[in-house]
């Protein structure tokens, strides 16, 4: 199901800039792939999101070849502060992804801002020892629950987070879902409204972002 009128969609995908060769490249590639990236509608959004935040820790759960992190790093690059630490920490569970990832930044001059690390991204985020300024989930479906678990401890207040495919594509509205992607999606999006320590709101653009800010 198309969560909103293609033809919108369309015409908000055409109102957008020229993006750059890189961000072009992996766009063709997501394309003929069939590999789900953000897209440019999601990729502005969180872009704009690290701009307006500040952010200068970001986690990032679920990183494939690099597209959603690479809107983030030009915020920060944009943002002109390659002094002062700022760092996104990637993940992916395949070193290849891992290793295409990277060219793709160094083209684009921001692998300087990328710590990319290959294995569950859950693991990951449990084990680090910083708190962020901004995460991004965007990992197995069926996780999304637990991956708010795990976000919850590492943010800080004041910090957010950002969840793609919250509306995966019309299927939360089944109520007796079958399959485990799509309970996942339904149970995060319960989780993120009913706690009190976030402020939420699903922004209905490509298949849903969720925004959550840590106010606790």
């Amino acid at each position: 199901m198309d969560i909103t009128n293609p033809e919108i969609e369309k015409y908000l995908t055409d109102l957008i800039p020229d993006r750059d060769e890189v961000l072009l490249e992996m766009e063709k590639i997501g394309y003929t792939r069939e590999f789900p990236i953000v897209g440019p509608l999601v990729g502005r959004l969180l872009y704009q999101m690290v701009r307006l935040t500040g952010a200068r820790k970001i986690f990032e759960m679920g990183s494939g070849f690099g597209y959603s992190a690479y809107w983030m790093a030009k915020a920060m690059s944009h943002r002109g502060d390659a002094s002062s630490g700022s760092k996104i920490i990637c993940t992916d569970g395949k070193a290849e992804n891992a290793r295409q990832a990277m060219e793709f930044f160094k083209r684009g001059g921001v692998a300087d801002y990328i710590d990319f690390r290959v294995g569950d991204a859950i693991a990951i985020l449990d084990a680090a020892q910083d708190t962020f300024d901004l995460i991004f989930n965007d990992i197995d479906k069926e996780s999304y629950p637990l991956a708010f678990e795990k976000a919850m401890k590492k943010l800080r207040t004041g910090g957010l987070l950002i969840t793609d495919n919250v509306l995966w594509y019309g299927r939360v509205l089944d109520p007796k879902a079958p399959d485990a992607s799509t309970r996942g999606v339904q149970e995060y999006n319960r989780l993120i409204y009913r706690s009190e320590a976030f402020i939420s709101n699903i922004i209905p653009i490509r298949d849903g972002v969720a925004l959550s800010l840590k106010i606790r």
